[in-house]
This record gives C-alpha cells, sequence and structure tokens, in this order.
C-alpha cells in the first residue's frame, strides 16, 4: 500500500485523514526561494507555520507526520530543533544540489529522525549515487515539478517518461532506501489520469506519492467526497496490482508515449 501524503495545516482536515489507512501527513514551511523559482506557474506556496507541526500532531493519533523544511541556510539548525521539539516524524530536505548538503543536513538532524531527500535539481539527479547511503537516509523522494524545470522540460512527467525517475528507484531500492515520487490527481483526473501515474508507482516499486490539490477542493459542498476519492484511488491501486509483468511493461509503454505527446503539446519554457 502506498502511503498517500496529504499536505495540510488544518487540525480538522487532519483528523480525517487520520481516520485512514495509509495516509502520511505533510507540513510545509519552505519558502527561501520557491516563488521565485515557481513565478507564473499555478502551484502550492505554503503558508504554513512551526506551530503547525504541532498543531497536527496533536490532532493525528496514528498518521506519520513529514516537515519539509528550507533549503539549507544559517537558521536551518534552529528551524531543525524548532518541528522536532513539535513532534516531527520525519525531516524533508528540499532544493539541495551535491551530496555534502544533504550530509550536513543529516548530521545537524544527528539521527533525531528519518530524513527524506527531496530530489528536485539537475545536480541532485547527477550525483545522486554520491549521497544515498548518507546515514539517517530513510527516503528519496523525486519532486518532478521542479525537477522538471530544472531538466529544462516541457511537462513535469517527461522525467518518468526518460527513465530518469526509473533510475532513482533502483539506486534506492539498491541502498535499501524507500523511493516515492511526484503528484497524483484523482484517478480519473488530470492531464496524465491518476489511474496512470498510479501504474507507474507500482512498476517502479514506489512507496509514496503526495495528493494533488484536487483531492481536497474547498469549493466543493460535497461531505466525504475526499474519502471517497481516496478510496476510488485504492480501488485502482488494488486493481493495477493483478496485472501480468506484460500488462505492467504495455502500460508502461501507453504511458511513456501519452507524456511525449502531452509535453509535445505544451510550449517551451523560456
Amino acid at each position: 500500500m502506498l502511503d498517500l501524503i496529504q499536505i495540510t495545516n488544518d487540525p480538522a482536515f487532519a483528523t480525517r485523514c487520520d481516520a485512514l489507512e495509509g495516509i502520511r501527513l505533510f507540513v510545509d514551511l519552505e519558502r527561501l526561494g520557491k516563488a521565485e523559482r515557481q513565478a507564473g506557474r499555478d502551484t502550492f506556496i505554503s503558508q504554513h507555520t512551526v506551530a503547525d507541526v504541532g498543531r497536527i500532531r496533536a490532532a493525528a493519533r496514528r498518521s506519520r507526520m513529514m516537515v519539509r523544511v528550507n533549503p539549507l541556510n544559517p537558521g536551518t539548525p534552529d528551524e531543525v530543533d524548532a518541528v522536532l521539539a513539535e513532534g516531527a516524524d520525519l525531516l524533508m530536505l528540499p532544493m539541495f544540489h551535491r551530496a555534502g548538503q544533504v550530509r550536513e543536513f543529516a548530521a545537524l538532524v544527528a539521527g533525531r529522525a528519518p530524513i527524506v531527500a527531496l530530489l528536485e535539481t539537475a545536480a541532485a539527479l547527477d550525483s545522486v549515487d554520491e549521497w544515498i547511503a548518507t546515514p539517517g537516509l530513510h527516503e528519496v523522494f523525486v519532486g518532478l515539478n521542479d525537477l522538471h524545470l530544472s531538466l529544462g522540460h516541457r511537462f513535469m512527467f517527461e522525467p518518468l517518461a526518460q527513465g530518469l525517475v526509473e533510475r532513482v528507484a533502483e539506486v534506492a531500492h539498491r541502498a535499501g532506501s524507500r523511493f516515492g515520487f511526484g503528484g497524483i490527481a484523482r484517478v480519473d483526473e488530470g492531464l496524465l489520469p491518476g489511474r496512470d501515474v498510479l501504474a507507474e508507482h507500482l512498476r517502479l516499486r514506489s512507496g509514496a506519492v503526495i495528493l494533488s490539490r484536487t483531492f481536497h477542493r474547498k469549493d466543493e459542498d460535497n461531505p466525504g467526497r475526499f474519502e471517497r476519492e481516496v478510496q476510488a484511488l485504492r480501488r485502482a491501486e488494488a486493481q493495477l496490482e493483478q496485472r501480468t509483468p506484460q500488462q505492467v511493461q504495455a502500460d508502461a509503454r501507453r504511458i511513456a508515449a501519452a507524456i511525449e505527446a502531452i509535453a509535445a503539446g505544451l510550449p517551451r519554457r523560456p
């Protein structure tokens, strides 16, 4: 069962998530440089605070809580101490480029919580073999939104179609680390439908995916819709698990072709 990662700082919603199997809650403190990187794109810029970590921890009895801190900066030691004091279960490091940055972060955490390395730069991809064995590293998560921009791609799933995500998966599995990537829309929604994204997660033995904002639309006055959409995703997961190896490979070829076709129809970024 995949970990379905839900970004939230709403304790009431966190309690609803906590009632479901396999949900990982995610408090997002990253702001440094993010607005500049993603200018002009319809992406999530978090307004979460350190105090939200404690509020979500109190609301969730069984779900693990991951906190994305800011990229390494002079305030990182204090930020790490603060989120650990508030009850974070996992710490995610974003926007790193070199193995030395992962090691420095691991030294600051000092074994107090498992680390998740968010691979979202071309340099981090090129150096993955150098930092994959960092002590304390629990999971490698490929952030397709920033990674595809770093690589000059037009569509966020192009690194998947080009085998780059598969390469990271293989490195992580050999090292005994967990692995996950990207975001997922509702089962039958999205430029690349959620069902196809899910199929690739299962092929690559992924352990985690971030639920997109479509899963919890605040403008939908429909009690229980979030829970029903998660259940639909779980049903699709169970169905896709039953595929033969031949079907898995056929789906992979079809999905790669679909990604390339979508990318071809998008304008190149300046």
